[in-house]
């Protein structure tokens, strides 16, 4: 998430909020229409997806049907970009100074 915290964090994400986002579901920097993001892009990201029908209803809760087209367009392209560059051992270029939504330390890849 090192691009992406940095895009967050220009587009209006405070710093708090990046470094507590491994906590949505109980800190009190997330609305709840923050915490049905944050759900469903866990949800996401599970092999194989599988999106429980109440938390759907919730984002129709929140969003229109066009808006949660376009946010499942982007959680899916970042998906596809995180396992792409977890496959390649990509690691963090530094963009937030490894200050905001540090990534769990790993064996040493072998590639």
């Amino acid at each position: 998430m090192d691009i992406m915290a940095a895009v967050g964090h220009r587009e209006g994400l405070s710093k708090e909020e990046l470094e507590s986002i491994n906590e949505f579901e109980t800190s009190q920097l997330f609305d709840d229409k923050d915490r049905a993001v944050l759900r469903y892009t866990a949800e996401m990201t599970k092999t194989p997806v599988d999106v429980p029908d109440e938390l759907f209803a919730e984002l129709q809760s929140h969003f229109s049907d066009e808006q949660i087209i376009k946010l499942t367009a982007e959680i899916a392209w970042e998906n596809f970009r995180a396992r792409m560059n977890h496959a390649l051992v990509y690691e963090s270029a530094g963009f937030m100074g490894g200050e905001s939504c540090k990534v769990p330390v790993k064996p040493t890849a072998t590639h």
